[in-house]
Order: structure tokens, then sequence, then C-alpha cells
């Protein structure tokens, strides 16, 4: 069985293919900058993989059909985590990596007979706020997109923009998609990128950057660790009967305000008390000089909601493929501890 990856130099991927190679997996990573392969090699053995497994493809999201020189080798999956992510993008070069990347990947599959496990997000299955988007179908065409990418932003419309594209291209196709929350760091370790969201909600509340809690007592950010994605991932590329969609989030994740409180905890510093409402909060920010004080965009506070969300087809899923979820508060202790330890605080 031979895996093809996309972003596979990104923090989720480094993990994915350190979990597959560790069972003698071969891998081939789709890699912009193939020259890199040694760098990503080492750091999947550190990962405890084995890099013997680890190969690259030359080929690039930007470029037409990935830039593929001739016929890839045969493959048994497609993994699809790449993905262009900041705040603030603009609109045309999201589109080009998020959505016409995307379908490029989908259409590989396509050729290849072979399963897609695509990696949107969570918020894909929020459908208040897909509804407050204008997101009321499934086909493609019927959405006023460039109301969508003005209310959302560019990196989490193309996101949505390329799931429901996905979607529509391949529905009677083998495809599955993974729809992670927010990436908290290792379970065990803690090991979490700096470009990572949770590392800098980390990072803000360790500099005092972080005085009041955004939104109510029922705001908060769904998590789900690093490790448990990959786990999860590796399983839908496993699984001969996966459902449709598997949502990749801990329900058990606290609300925003202890779980600030539990970080600040094992950080050593002040937790904040106060709530600040996130509309009041997203017009501050909107200012530049505030944002770049407070190290947050406006974008960022959607991922901030009072939702709940509907696990009924996930966690089945997780029972029959022996998958647990590891204590979060562990997990949260574990982030801000490995954020220590990165800049040179003992725990």
């Amino acid at each position: 069985m031979t895996l093809l990856i996309t972003g596979a130099t990104g923090f989720i991927g480094r993990h994915l293919c350190a979990r597959l190679t560790a069972r003698r997996q071969p891998v081939l990573a789709l890699m912009r900058r193939p020259q890199a392969l040694e760098e990503l090699q080492a750091t999947v053995d550190r990962l405890g993989g084995n890099s013997h497994y680890l190969d690259a493809l030359p080929g690039d999201l930007n470029a037409p059909d990935l830039g593929l020189a001739g016929s890839p080798p045969s493959l048994d999956a497609v993994v699809h985590l790449g993905a262009r992510f900041g705040w603030r993008l603009p609109a045309e070069a999201a589109r080009r990596t998020n959505v016409s990347g995307s379908l490029a990947v989908a259409r590989l599959a396509r050729r290849q007979q072979c399963r897609l496990v695509f990696i949107s997000g969570f918020m894909l299955d929020n459908q208040r706020h897909l509804k407050r988007l204008g997101l009321n179908g499934e086909d493609p065409a019927t959405i006023d997109w460039q109301r969508v990418y003005r209310r959302a932003g560019a990196y989490e419309a193309s996101k949505i923009e390329a799931a429901i594209t996905v979607r529509w291209q391949l529905r009677n196709q083998d495809w599955v998609e993974v729809q992670p929350a927010t990436v908290a760091g290792h379970s065990r370790n803690g090991d979490l990128d700096p470009a990572q969201p949770l590392h800098a909600l980390i990072d803000n509340l360790a500099r005092g950057r972080l005085a009041m809690v955004p939104g109510g007592p029922e705001h908060w950010l769904p998590l789900i660790p690093v490790d448990t994605l990959a786990e999860i991932i590796d399983h839908a590329i496993q699984d001969p009967a996966p459902p449709r969609r598997i949502l990749g989030l801990d329900p058990d994740t606290p609300n925003l305000k202890p779980m600030l409180a539990l970080i600040a905890e094992t950080l050593g510093c002040r937790s904040p008390r106060l709530h600040l409402p996130i509309p009041l909060l997203a017009h501050l920010l909107r200012l530049p000089a505030l944002a770049r004080f407070a190290n947050t965009e406006p974008e960022a506070l959607h991922f901030i909601q009072p939702e709940r969300f509907d696990l009924s087809a996930t966690m089945p899923f997780l029972e029959r493929t022996g998958i647990r979820l590891p204590p979060m508060p562990r997990v949260l202790r574990a982030s801000a501890g490995h954020y220590l330890e990165s800049h040179g605080h003992a725990r």
C-alpha cells in the first residue's frame, strides 16, 4: 500500500508521517522543494517514525495538475492536508492553493481510483455559522462565494469552498472528510508548532496580552491533540467502511475561561476573569495597532463559538477503531509545558 500525503511538512503532516512510517507504511510526500526531504525525514525519525519509508514526490498545489511530471506511481490512498494558512490572506492566493489545489488533488485520486482522505475543518459542521455565512446548499454553483469571503475572511472561506466543491465533484467516489478542531499539542509530550493558533493563544496568555476572555461563559475553542488526529486520519485511510465525515474534536474540551485558567496555572501567570463580547472584540481588532498588540486577528474569533456539535456519526467510528480521546486537561498542561520548555523555562 502506497500513500501520497500533501502538507507532509506541516504540523499534522509530520506527526501523521511518523505514525505511518513507524509501522513501515510507504509514504510519498508531495513537496514543492524535494531537496528538503532530508530535513523532513530527520523530523519524522525524531517523532518516532522510520524515515526509510518516506520519500518525496515533486509537486505543487499552486501548479496546474499539481505540477507532476508524468504519471505518479500507483497509489492506494491520497491524504490531502496541504493548505495555505494565514489571516488577511488575499482571496486570489487562498483560492489558488486551497480550492484549485484541492480540486487537483481530488482529480488525481479519481484518476488513481483510490480513496481520498480530505482534511477540512470543524466549522464545516457548525450549521448555524454556515447559515450566517449564506451557505444553505450543497451545490457550489448556487453559493454567493463573494459574500462568504467577505464575511468569513479568505482562509476560512477558501477552506469551506474547497470542501463543498470537492464533495460535489467526488460525490460518487471513495472519499472521507476529516473535520479537525483546532489542533492541540501532542497528548503526552505537548509538542506544539509555533504556527498553530493554540500556541498563539498560550503565548498571548504568557505575555499578558489576554486581559479578558473572548466571548461569554458558554464560548469554547474545540480542540483535538495532534497525535489523536493523526490516529483518526490513519484509521480513515484503512477502514473499509468509514463514515463519510469524521468530526475530529473532543467534546470535553473545557469552555474558554476554565481552559485559560488551566493553561495559566501551568504557565504560572494570571488568567483573565472578565468576559469581552466577541462582536465588540472583533470591532476593536479592526484597528491595526490593537491587532498587532493583541497578536490576534478578527478572523481568528470565528472559531470561538458557543455551539456544540453532533458527534453521533463519529463516536461509533472512534469506538469501533479503538481510538480514545485523552483527558483534555492533561493535553492542555502538556501543551503549556512544551511552550515553557521551548522558551527556556523549566516545567
